[in-house]
């Protein structure tokens, strides 16, 4: 089905604003996906925050130009699905685990922070953890060297029998 100019001028316009946005671009070549495995990466990514698009190239060229996307301008061959995310790891994420699953979504390549990205690239950019997981490790970090001297403490005091023994006759007659 053909696009006439306004609806091209709207499809390129709406990637454009999607590129502003985002961090992330990854491009896969979905040849020979059924509908339904199609409609499995799309709430698979819909539900991670991805932005999921099968454009024409030349649409897709026009709407990243002048963004840190056009570096793959010169990729953009070929049946195309565009995935577009704010959270950095989450568009690689999403198509990589797809194509996991799926041996006919071959990942093209894509690009973040102004630079290009190969297939291993975005291989190991999904391989990064989430922010919430990268958070938690920082703060298991953080914890580790307070909680092991709390447990030296601790031991040092039982072994001595000292005020960790006596401070809780103290309280109890305290509260008493």
């Amino acid at each position: 089905m053909s696009l006439n100019r306004s609806e091209k001028e709207a499809v390129v316009s709406e990637v454009t604003g999607l590129a502003a946005k985002a961090q992330t671009l990854v491009m896969a070549e979905y040849r020979g996906i059924t509908v339904a495995d199609m409609t499995k990466l799309r709430n698979e990514a819909r539900s991670k925050g991805v932005q999921l698009s099968v454009l024409k190239n030349t649409l897709a060229r026009r709407a990243v130009a002048g963004s840190a996307f056009e570096i793959v301008g010169d990729q953009m061959t070929g049946p195309l699905i565009y995935g577009f995310s704010v959270d950095a790891t989450a568009a690689a994420k999403v198509v990589a685990d797809f194509a996991k699953t799926n041996d006919k979504l071959v990942i093209r390549g894509g690009a973040y922070g102004g630079k290009a990205l190969d297939v291993n690239a975005v291989k190991a950019l999904a391989s990064i953890p989430s922010k919430e997981v990268l958070l938690a490790q920082l703060c298991g970090l953080l914890m580790s060297p307070i909680s092991r001297t709390a447990v030296v403490l601790g031991a040092l005091a039982a072994k001595r029998g000292g005020p960790a023994e006596e401070a809780a006759p103290a309280t109890e007659a305290a509260a008493a």
